[in-house]
């Protein structure tokens, strides 16, 4: 199935309409109860494309477009589109405030408990995420560049007067969940005799290289980046004796919530209290994969071109932007430690801090790979290595394979998910769980930003038929009945021998949220200049030289008496040489047919010539 990312938009965008608008007002989903993740999630649904392709926008009513209004016809008339996102924009800002004002990231309905026989406390519930920071970040730069253009297009002093206070309500949460993303960075050294030590060096080691051998290679390669972690950042005494002392392993990133005496951010900001956190200091995957995702969103072009962040924002994001690139300079170095044999290419990847195998683990690590791979120039071995781990995560997730009978993959990776313990959590309750069930959706995400990343030929072409199998695949999901249809996710639509759901099938705002960015990023891919084939401009240059030549030489010869035909026909195969001309460096393929019909319509005129001549 070819990815159409207009047409796929509008189509969500209509199943959204169905499923959150009565009549012109805006409707949360509420099953399973409110998590400020879920909440985000939808919202980004139709704030993200809105903000990221012109021919989406919603903030100036006069320019939108008439499929997307015919698309979001159930959320209203024209101008009352935008009217109706600002009103549900403060709603969520609201409920997701503190009696202290201070703004809060609750995971909600999205935790569960590792005991079956014990439900999680309210409190925990109560907990901040990492999740709900990074959404947090996106959602609100998404707001703020929707508020800017949309309060210079409205009249009415309501809505004036509403954009203000969510101006205020959205630049609060921004710099709280940037302060919070601060608190959720750590880094976690360990011993190489210490369980996660030996993991570690089993994972880089690959049977092939000694324990000793596995600790000279990692001093040699990470000790540029132990030095920049611990003249950069202040992580606490503990943690920068252990990353002074070279004997010791390290890993880096994000944990699910905020670290347990993680200090506080300083800040003139108005945040309110900073709460005490709670989860032990060791890095998640999953978690500093949603991290990276939304810090990237601080210094994006658009970002930078609206002003979107104040002065005091500014000094955030160099924060933050300090830690993701360190994070992406691990973890790339992790994943590509060996080169004859990457640990990443030994699928599943085994986490050294929560003692678990998944193949989610593996397109994490390569996740943060693309990241890196994005950052800087990739090699031509790095991106075919990648493609193909990628190939082999499809096959093995059994999204471009077949299911086999009674196939604990589906089980494991699409209906319950991997299940992530969050450690620290059973201080307040039960010990909690993160379920992670969006694989395939990661997968198409991942292989579109390595679309948009390749300018090899080869590998473009691989990742684009991987990245509308996984397309083909994710768009079976979606639900077929009930008030979530067009939505997601139901697996039994891609697995009919999977277990069916029983009752009413819930939307799933993560998934649906993926699919939305994917296709902006597809948007993204297709606007972006095709790859120049070197082949192909030497062709084109070839006929571009023979086309000159032969209309020099039709020009040498007299002009029938055709009352000025023969004289257009002329101008117009002049003015598509240069057209030819203009395209042959960006667009050889298309230089290429301009000149073959010229040479046509070349060699037209001198049959006719000819015919002519032979008549006489």
């Amino acid at each position: 199935m070819r990815i159409k990312p207009r047409q796929h938009l509008l189509d969500i965008w209509q199943a959204m309409a169905r499923h959150s608008f009565d009549q012109g007002e805006w409707v949360w989903g509420e099953w399973g109860g409110r998590s400020s993740v879920a909440d985000a999630e939808q919202l980004l649904c139709l704030l993200y494309p809105a903000t990221e392709i012109p021919a989406f926008r919603l903030d100036d009513p006069d320019t939108t477009q008439q499929d997307v209004r015919q698309a979001l016809k159930r959320a209203g008339g024209r101008p009352d589109i935008p009217a109706g996102l600002v009103t549900a924009a403060t709603r969520f800002m609201r409920t997701h405030t503190g009696d202290d004002q201070e703004p809060t990231f609750a995971g909600g309905h999205y935790f569960g408990s590792a005991d079956e026989t014990a439900e999680i406390t309210e409190e925990q519930r109560r907990l901040g995420v990492v999740d709900s920071f990074a959404r947090s970040i996106t959602l609100c730069l998404a707001t703020l560049g929707f508020l800017k253009v949309y309060e210079t297009r409205t009249r009415r002093g309501d809505i004036r007067e509403a954009i203000a206070e969510l101006r205020q309500m959205t630049g609060n949460r921004l710099t709280a969940a940037m302060v919070s993303l601060l608190r959720s960075f750590t880094v976690n050294a360990f011993d190489t005799e210490s369980g996660q030590g030996r993991a570690l060096t089993e994972l880089l080691g690959q049977g092939r290289l000694s324990q000793r051998q596995v600790l000279g290679k990692f001093q040699s390669r990470f000790r540029p980046l132990r030095a920049a972690l611990v003249e950069s950042l202040f992580l606490g005494i503990d943690i920068e004796e252990g990353l002074k002392d070279e004997s010791q392993l390290f890993e880096c990133g994000w944990t699910w919530s905020l670290v347990r005496d993680a200090p506080e951010v300083d800040t003139g900001e108005p945040v309110g209290p900073q709460p005490e956190g709670i989860a032990n200091p060791v890095p998640y995957l999953y978690f500093t994969v949603v991290a990276l995702d939304g810090i990237q969103d601080l210094f994006s072009d658009r970002t930078l071109t609206l002003g979107l962040l104040n002065a005091e924002q500014q000094k955030l994001t160099e924060a933050l932007r300090l830690r993701w690139e360190l994070t992406q300079q691990y973890w790339s170095g992790i994943a590509r430690f060996d080169d004859e044999r990457w640990p990443l290419e030994d699928i599943p990847w085994r986490t050294t801090g929560q003692r678990l195998e998944s193949e989610y683990f593996s397109l994490s690590v390569a996740a943060i790979l693309v990241h890196d791979l994005m950052r800087r120039r990739a090699t031509d071995d790095d991106l075919t290595r990648t493609v193909r781990v990628m190939e082999r995560l499809a096959e093995r997730g059994r999204i471009t394979s077949r299911m086999t009978r009674d196939d604990p993959t589906v089980h494991e990776l699409h209906t319950v998910g991997v299940q992530l313990p969050l450690q620290g959590s059973e201080r307040l309750g039960p010990p909690m769980t993160w379920a992670m069930t969006d694989f395939s959706a990661q997968l198409l995400k991942r292989t579109v930003q390595m679309c948009t990343l390749s300018r090899n030929l080869a590998s473009h072409e691989r990742l684009l038929r991987l990245a509308e199998d996984v397309f083909d695949h994710m768009w079976r999901r979606r639900i077929r009945d009930g008030e979530g249809v067009g939505l997601w996710d139901d697996v039994h639509c891609a697995y009919p021998e999977a277990a069916v759901h029983k009752g009413r099938l819930p939307v799933s705002w993560s998934i649906t949220e993926r699919v939305t960015e994917v296709m902006v990023q597809a948007h993204g891919m297709y606007r972006r200049p095709p790859i120049r084939s070197l082949e192909l401009t030497v062709l084109a240059r070839a006929l571009l030289s023979e086309c000159a030549h032969l209309l020099g030489n039709e020009q040498l010869e007299p002009a029938p008496s055709d009352g000025g035909l023969h004289g257009m026909q002329l101008r117009n195969i002049e003015i598509m040489l240069r057209r030819a001309r203009g395209l042959v460096d960006e667009q050889p393929g298309t230089a290429y047919a301009l000149t073959l019909d010229v040479l046509g319509q070349l060699d037209s005129l001198a049959r006719a010539r000819e015919a002519a001549d032979g008549g006489v």
